[in-house]
């Protein structure tokens, strides 16, 4: 009988396969595992982090950005020794959303501390803290905590308060002072510096000196408020409250040219004050030895309104000067000197520190991050815009939600009347031409792409919104 040979070579080769496939897939196994342990290269390996926010602060109104006064030339210092986003978006047009989506990653509707208040009523008044809303959300100094640093936030209080859990993460918070200074903030982070300047640290320094609610010296005049100034305002608070009540109410103010002037000539002075302010922190930090190996960013929250649209303050609406904001990143191995002209959100803050100090956040912080890391814009290795979006809830006033897209469109939503308003940016910066009705098409395809992001953040882009009283003063919903 005649043997069949081709039966065990058939076995054997088919084991052999067998065996280097489970070999190879072990391997990758492994790789990949390797790969999901280990954290990113570092550019500033062991960097001290230092954010500096200068709350309320238009990218308009910032002199290397092309402004004509000069504002902030401690805030240019640190962009010529390092770079620049021309057009930086902020998630929220005001405090309370703005900073808490910088610090988590996360939209204002995921993170879901949109007001001051959940709910405020005779009976009831309960204060929104991320620690209640979102019990499972990881902050940026958690995240830092958990790699080593000692954390301290010194700040202005208000809208970055403690109440809403903005203390998550710090060793050490201080916000003793309602639109409290930078100057306040900075001595109490020096002490907190002398303290731990051994150790790797990460400070948030942040101050409301631009804010209309900061109060300065009964002698105040600033250094570019008009000497000849005839009208009826001083700068006080409490006038630039009720210019924002009355906004608010009528949909419009009416200023004469002379006003507008001395108000924005204000708000320049109290930049630059503010500016001055931080020159010194930062002298008295280099002194310290702390910025020998310092990853250094300049931010805003939002920027505010002085009649670009005829309301003051923010948070009612989502035109650029309530969004546009400053964005400067200086450290060590970066590029100096560069201003990228790029569009970038605040929502890619957190994601960019990780890049470059070459933290691993771990599964949870990283699947929190709606933004991207700005390192390969920031090296050259691409040049590419984003679509940012953009939102508000203010005081339950109002409920807009906002697009401005990577070639230079803009569409803002607003929920409680479905209004649209489209821009096109490129040919109106200023956004003084409602395009919507001339352009119904366009309008339609980004308010789809306004409410595709909404039903990707959970939210129902149809309703209901409520719309109430959720104060952010003391003298609202009374």
């Amino acid at each position: 009988m005649k043997k069949n040979y081709l039966k065990p070579a058939i076995f054997f080769i088919a084991v052999l396969f067998a065996a280097v496939f489970l070999f190879r897939a072990t391997i990758i196994k492994e790789h990949d595992k390797n790969i999901a342990s280990s954290s990113p290269e570092a550019i500033c390996n062991n960097c001290n982090l230092i954010i500096v926010a200068y709350d309320a602060l238009q990218a308009a109104h910032v002199s290397h950005l092309g402004y004509g006064r000069e504002t902030t030339p401690m805030i240019d210092a640190i962009a010529h020794n390092g770079v620049s986003f021309s057009q930086n978006i902020s998630a929220a047009s005001w405090t309370v959303p703005s900073y808490m989506s910088i610090f988590t990653g996360l939209y204002p509707t995921e993170h879901k501390v949109v007001n001051k208040f959940v709910k405020f009523t005779k009976e009831e008044k309960v204060i929104t803290n991320l620690k209640n809303v979102s019990p499972d959300v990881v902050t940026l100094a958690q995240i830092l905590k958990n790699n080593g640093y000692a954390t301290g936030g010194f700040t202005g209080d208000a809208g970055v308060g403690s109440a809403f859990g903005y203390n998550i993460g710090f060793d050490e918070y201080y916000d003793k002072t309602a639109f409290g200074s930078m100057g306040e903030a900075g001595e109490k982070a020096i002490e907190w510096v002398k303290n731990n300047k051994d150790k790797k640290i990460f400070l948030f320094l942040h101050g409301y000196d631009a804010h209309g609610q900061f109060k300065v010296a009964e002698n105040y005049k600033g250094m570019f408020a008009p000497a000849d100034y005839k009208g009826k305002y001083k700068g006080t608070p409490k006038e630039q409250g009720a210019l924002r009540e009355e906004g608010l109410k009528n949909g419009r103010i009416y200023l004469s040219d002379e006003d507008v002037d001395f108000w924005r000539s204000w708000y320049d002075s109290k930049i630059r004050d503010e500016d001055d302010r931080f020159k010194k922190i930062y002298e008295e930090l280099g002194s310290l030895g702390v910025l020998n190996n310092a990853l250094i960013l300049v931010i805003s929250d939002h920027g505010t309104g002085f009649y670009e649209h005829y309301t003051f303050d923010h948070g009612q609406a989502l035109y650029d000067e309530l969004i546009r904001v400053p964005l400067v990143i200086s450290g060590p191995n970066l590029p100096k000197g560069k201003i990228i002209s790029s569009q970038v959100g605040t929502i890619d803050i957190a994601p960019t520190i990780m890049d470059i100090l070459g933290i691993d956040p771990g599964a949870k912080y990283s699947s929190q991050l709606r933004g991207k890391s700005l390192l390969p814009l920031i090296t050259g290795k691409t040049s590419e815009s984003e679509d940012i979006y953009s939102e508000t809830d203010y005081r339950n006033y109002t409920h807009q939600r906002s697009v401005r897209t990577k070639d230079g469109w803009k569409l803002i939503l607003t929920l409680e009347n479905g209004k649209v308003e489209l821009y096109d940016l490129n040919k109106d910066p200023a956004e003084k031409n409602n395009i919507a009705q001339e352009n119904a098409s366009l309008a339609f395809e980004l308010e789809l792409k306004v409410k595709k992001h909404m039903e990707e953040m959970g939210a129902n882009p149809d309703g209901p919104v409520e719309i109430g009283c959720l104060p952010v003063y003391n003298d609202q919903c009374q």
